[in-house]
C-alpha cells in the first residue's frame, strides 16, 4: 500500500508541479549555471547505493588551491531559498517513482557516513529513505545526530500509513513556516558532519 501510494502520488505530483519544476531549473540555469541538478550517491533501502536528484543551491566557488569554499561561502542567498522552501528536492520525486526512495522515511545521508553507524543507528536503513520523515518535522536541522537516529528508528519500528499521512501533512506546515531549516550551531549553512557517535567511557573500559 506504501509503494503504490507513493509511486501515485509522485506520478500526479511531478505533472502538476512540471511549470513549477521547469521554473525553478531554469532559474537554476541562470542564477546558478550548470549542472542544473545536484546528482550524488546515496544510500538507500539495505544500504544500497542510488543516485539522489536534487536541484543544485551552491556555486561552484573554491580558493587560491583549488578547494571548495565552505558550504556558508558557496550557499547564495537564492539557494537558502531553494532549500528554506524544500523546492531543491522537487526532483527526488523522479527517484520515488523509480523506488529508490519513498515520500516518507529517514533522510538519505551521505555514503561515507554508513560505517561510522551503531548496529542501532543503521537500523535506519530497513526501509526506503524518504523526501520527508519524522525527524524533519520534529526539529529538522537543529537535531543532534543522535537525536536524528534515534527518531529515525523509531519510526522504522513504528511506521503506518496513517503516521505517513500526518507527517506529509506536517512537512508542507513546516515548509511554509520555514521552521528549523538551516543548522546555525558553528556559522555552518548546512548541518555538521557526522563523525561517529561517541563511545560511553564504561563501554570503553569493558573492550
Amino acid at each position: 500500500m506504501k509503494r503504490l501510494f507513493d509511486f501515485c502520488v509522485a506520478l500526479v505530483a511531478l505533472v502538476v508541479l512540471a511549470p513549477v519544476i521547469a521554473v525553478v531549473a531554469l532559474l537554476v540555469r541562470v542564477k546558478l549555471g550548470s549542472p542544473v541538478l545536484f546528482r550524488q550517491e546515496r544510500p538507500g533501502l539495505h544500504g544500497r547505493t542510488f543516485t539522489l536528484l536534487k536541484f543544485r543551491s551552491m556555486r561552484d566557488a573554491v580558493d587560491a588551491h583549488g578547494h571548495a569554499l565552505p558550504d556558508a561561502e558557496r550557499l547564495p542567498p537564492f539557494g537558502r531559498m531553494l532549500r528554506s522552501t524544500s523546492l531543491d528536492e522537487l526532483p527526488e520525486l523522479w527517484n520515488v517513482l523509480k523506488g529508490e526512495m519513498s515520500l516518507v522515511g529517514p533522510r538519505p545521508l551521505l555514503v561515507k557516513y554508513l560505517p561510522l553507524y551503531t548496529p542501532e543507528q543503521a537500523r535506519r536503513h530497513d526501509v526506503r529513505p524518504g523526501i520527508t520523515g519524522l525527524a524533519q518535522v520534529n526539529g529538522r536541522n537543529r537535531q543532534s545526530w543522535e537525536e536524528r537516529f534515534a527518531v529515525d528508528v523509531w519510526y522504522v519500528d513504528n511506521r503506518t500509513f496513517w503516521m505517513d499521512l500526518k507527517i506529509l501533512v506536517r512537512t508542507v506546515f513546516k515548509v511554509l513556516a520555514r521552521h528549523d531549516v538551516v543548522d546555525t550551531a558553528g556559522g555552518h549553512a548546512t548541518k555538521g558532519e557526522f563523525t561517529g557517535t561517541p563511545v560511553p567511557a564504561e563501554a570503553r573500559s569493558k573492550e
